[in-house]
């Protein structure tokens, strides 16, 4: 199965990055992740579930270590419908 997982980390800072949204960034980008695409107000990326699912936790953990006050998280299911646990 794989996943698509799109992000963002509060409070925004329209001047430069917060440290939780670089942490975000961070983790992301070292994950062994298909798509990943950083923006200012907005992340996503893509791969097989264990890898998204362990990505998704160590970016919500570490975001929050760095002061991020919300996290608005979608994760969507990509592929052929109806695909099974792999």
């Amino acid at each position: 199965m794989r996943l698509r997982v799109e992000f963002t980390t509060e409070p925004f800072d329209l001047d430069e990055a917060p440290p939780h949204a670089l942490a975000a960034r961070d983790v992301l980008q070292a994950a062994d992740l298909d798509a990943v695409d950083v923006g200012p107000f907005g992340n996503t990326a893509e791969g097989d579930v264990d890898t998204v699912l362990a990505a998704v936790d160590t970016m919500l953990r570490t975001s929050l270590r760095a002061g991020a006050t919300r996290v608005s998280l979608q994760l969507n299911v990509v592929g052929g419908a109806g695909e099974a646990d792999k």
